[in-house]
């Protein structure tokens, strides 16, 4: 008759119910292993666990598959552990902060003055300060967290430290008078610095100028995001940018998106965040998919850069040879970048070959006119964690 594993709780205890079987005393088991009595003992007990080594010399003993004494001893050890281990309060915390936030990254861009990671009580405290609150159970990321509002709701743990540290450069801002009126005529001067990359250089003084916090901060590793728009207070309005897409036609597009949420003062009475990730393909359109909010920032975008007639009527003449003489014209004639024109012919088309040396860099031409963090650079103002 076939012995029921299942009936064991230890592998002592099958070892013996082997034993009994057999009509043999543990001294004999033990000569036949080749060990004292005393060691056989504690595997009975359980004082020792059986290991892997020990399971194949009784499968070759009792003719009883190793997998059955390690089974056993791993459904023994585990029962033991429920009762033995004493539960750490801060064990689900801690999984929170540093499986979920990209604390490496945070201590290599100097975000938070730590060393070592492994040195938790420290990284906690930097933690706390980075995110201006008196202890870590107060990050929003935790889920018990107590919220004031939802500003955060949609955040990514990533994208939420990304957030924190253009709040901490823009708390610490000097800038004009905002009103609604100076945003507008912010967007006028604007306009005319689409036709050279050099001319970016001048846009972080312009929103200065007009009451406008603008932050550039370098995207983390997986937060994907493009730009921000949020409000310190009624009269503060902030845009920050990743430039994570060194393009001529994204930095227009991704910047006069976020303009248009502070001229319609989006988020400003909810204190919510408006937050662009991925602010490419759908995401850059006007379909269903795209919230009333996102809709208007799009459209005012797009037409920033290219008028949307224009476009229309410059693609159903040329499509689908789009000769280069004329692609220069038509961005000579709205005196803008041939870029501009190119990434909008992109998106439009489908057809990302397409002028495509016209997409210039930028990122090195504004980056140190701006209030910037990353690639290199460390914004001297705001507050780090440590």
């Amino acid at each position: 008759m076939a012995m029921e594993y299942n009936n064991y709780r230890t592998p002592g205890q099958l070892i013996k119910a082997l034993l009994d079987k057999r009509g043999w005393t543990q001294e004999v088991l033990a000569v036949i292993l080749g060990m004292y009595s005393t060691s056989l003992s504690d595997y009975m007990t359980g004082k020792r666990p059986v290991n892997a080594e020990m399971a194949k010399a009784l499968e070759k003993v009792f003719a009883v598959e190793a997998k059955e004494f390690i089974n056993l001893q791993a459904t023994y050890d585990l029962a033991k552990a429920e009762i033995e281990w004493l539960p750490d309060p801060g064990l689900t915390k801690r999984t929170q902060l540093f499986g979920n936030l990209p604390i490496k990254a945070m201590i290599k861009r100097g975000w938070l003055n730590i060393d070592n990671i492994n040195d938790v009580p420290r990284a906690e405290e930097a933690l706390a300060r980075f995110f201006g609150v008196e202890t870590v159970d107060e990050i929003e990321i935790l889920p018990h967290a107590a919220k004031k509002t939802d500003t955060f709701a949609e955040a990514s743990p990533a994208q939420l430290a990304w957030i924190y540290r253009v709040k901490q450069i823009a708390d610490n801002m000097l800038v004009a008078t905002y009103s609604q009126g100076s945003v507008r005529e912010a967007i006028s001067l604007l306009e005319p610095l689409r036709s050279a990359p050099e001319e970016t250089r001048k846009v972080p003084r312009i929103l200065a100028e007009h009451g406008i916090r603008y932050v550039i901060v370098e995207t983390l590793p997986s937060a994907k995001i493009d730009g921000v728009c949020f409000w310190l207070d009624d009269g503060s309005p902030v845009v920050g940018m990743s430039l994570r897409y060194d393009r001529i036609d994204n930095f227009w597009f991704v910047l006069r998106h976020e303009l248009e949420h502070v001229l319609r003062l989006h988020g400003r009475d909810s204190t919510m965040v408006m937050l662009d990730a991925e602010l490419e393909g759908e995401r850059a359109g006007v379909g269903a998919s795209i919230s009333e909010e996102e809709r208007l920032a799009n459209d005012a975008a797009g037409e920033f850069c290219i008028p949307t007639e224009m476009m229309d009527k410059f693609i159903a003449c040329q499509s689908p040879r789009f000769d280069l003489r004329d692609f220069l014209g038509f961005a000579n004639l709205l005196h803008v970048h041939p870029g501009l024109v190119a990434g909008q012919l992109q998106r439009r088309s489908g057809r990302y070959d397409l002028f495509r040396k016209y997409l210039v860099n930028i990122r090195d031409i504004v980056v140190p006119n701006a209030k910037a963090d990353g690639w290199g650079y460390v914004a001297s103002d705001g507050p780090i964690g440590g």
